[in-house]
């Protein structure tokens, strides 16, 4: 153990990563003289472009940063980081001679929010290098082919602007969603069809080879039974993504033949129609289109022609209404978000919080500010609500300031040091109530009210007012 340490223990570790690092970087920067990012005409030698140092340096790069569990042979991304020049040597050689083969996939199972479990599979970390490697090279070539309307795993895109481009589309008058969902979509993609689809702008077969290799990796289960795979590309892999929206940009290409407006998030689709009955119809003909052309199937359960008020869209839920001839679309968190969000912090603040009401208050802070950072796109309407968990979360917290003094005549005295009167410490204290009916009561608001929580932890409010500064509607103009 001593031996493999350098010179004065655990000091020089951060030197030695910052040095493993700066050769990644510096690999990384390499000018090409030729390649998709500059040039995408010519796809017969797309191997060479995947298998150069300067993009399999930024493949591990990008591995390492993202960090990620080990796959099935337990190598981890420090580990891969520390053997950066050996690693990418051998991955250069093996694509080059054609003998790479990806190791098998770990499999492990994730609740889902809703119920249920989801699978995902980890591949090795040199396998998800290769993948990115491969991915660096092919999303040059098809991103700029995908339809507008498609956010999903895209650079400039996300849910952000999905639901901009949703919210306009309700706007314009379009406010019957065609709701589709697909069920097990990363489970039921057909090969054939994928490697098809790439083929079509791809005409480098080595890589048609290594993507199809990569497909069908084995898949080792929790329990250690190793499965054959033969249809589905398997989440998270760093190739996932754009191999789904290569096989959805079918679908996008179809709605958008027929004239429709829609956005799609990976495999949740929203369609916008004027009317129930020209939903319905949109519905059963895409449906068709699913499972005839495509080979997929639709979620029926998750799937529907609804109004915008109960649709989910990525955590999110509109509502329209018109006022003077103009329509309005406010835009709130979704009910399974805010779902999501109570129960969280509900197992951030037991009452039984055993540490500094301090670290308590941190840790709500940093979920919170996290939380409304994805959801700042919510408008006004949406402020209240906010303002409505705020206080919750306040009253919470009191609740374990209560639950801490542990007996009344110590809260007495606390609330006392806080500037409450006695008739009303010990009116709060020995009320024969409980913590949380003790946590409302006027002293405790009068301890602890809302300002004094404003400089210690954040709120979903403020931080939305923050992120949404008020816009001036018009200029002021003065009469004379």
């Amino acid at each position: 153990m001593f031996a493999d340490s350098p010179s004065g223990g655990g000091k020089d570790e951060p030197s030695d990563a910052s040095e493993r690092r700066s050769f990644l970087l510096h690999t990384a920067r390499r000018k090409k003289t030729r390649g998709p990012a500059t040039c995408v005409a010519d796809t017969r030698r797309l191997l060479e472009e995947v298998a150069s140092e300067a993009n399999l340096a930024k493949a591990l790069l990008k591995v390492v940063r993202n960090k990620g569990a080990p796959g099935v042979d337990g190598q981890t991304v420090e580990m891969a980081e520390a053997r950066a020049p050996s690693i990418i040597a051998g991955l250069r050689r093996d694509l080059l001679a054609e003998c790479y083969r990806p190791g098998d996939v770990r499999r492990v199972w994730l609740p889902k929010p809703g119920g249920g479990q989801r699978g995902l599979g980890i591949p090795n970390v040199v396998d998800r290098v290769v993948q990115q490697a491969v991915l660096q090279i092919l999303e040059p070539i098809f991103d700029p082919t995908f339809h507008p309307s498609s956010h999903g795993f895209r650079p400039n895109r996300g849910a952000h602007t999905a639901i901009a481009e949703a919210k306009g589309y309700l706007a314009a008058g379009y406010q019957t969603v065609v709701d589709v969902d697909l069920a097990k979509f990363f489970d039921r993609v057909h090969h054939q069809r994928l490697l098809a689809r790439i083929a079509r702008r791809v005409t480098d077969q080595r890589i048609i080879t290594l993507v199809r290799l990569m497909l069908t990796a084995a898949v080792v289960m929790p329990d250690g039974t190793k499965m054959a795979v033969r249809e589905g590309t398997p989440q998270g892999g760093p190739l996932s993504p754009i191999l789904s929206n290569i096989v959805l940009d079918e679908l996008d290409q179809e709605v958008a033949r027929r004239g429709l407006r829609f956005v799609r998030y990976a495999d949740d689709a929203n369609i916008f129609v004027h009317s129930e009955r020209a939903g319905q119809r949109v519905m059963t003909s895409i449906r068709q289109f699913l499972e005839k052309r495509m080979r997929l199937q639709v979620n029926e359960e998750k799937s529907g022609v609804r109004k915008p008020d109960e649709v989910h869209f990525l955590g999110f839920r509109f509502r329209c209404k018109t006022e003077g001839g103009s329509d309005d679309v406010a835009i709130f968190p979704s009910a399974k978000a805010e779902r999501r969000l109570k129960t969280t912090l509900r197992g951030m603040t037991p009452p039984s919080w055993g540490r500094s009401i301090t670290s308590c208050m941190d840790d709500i802070s940093r979920y919170m500010t996290g939380w409304m950072s994805h959801f700042r796109l919510c408008t006004p309407e949406a402020a209240h609500g906010l303002g409505v968990i705020d206080a919750h979360v306040r009253r919470r917290i009191r609740a374990i300031i209560v639950r801490q003094r542990k007996r009344q005549r110590f809260l007495v005295r606390h609330l006392k040091s806080k500037g409450v009167s006695h008739k009303a410490a010990t009116s709060c204290a020995y009320s024969g109530k409980g913590p949380w009916v003790k946590s409302n009561r006027p002293a405790m608001t009068r301890a602890y009210p809302p300002s004094w929580f404003n400089r210690r932890m954040a709120s979903l409010k403020a931080r939305w007012t923050d992120l949404n500064p008020p816009q001036a509607s018009a200029q002021l103009s003065l009469e004379f």
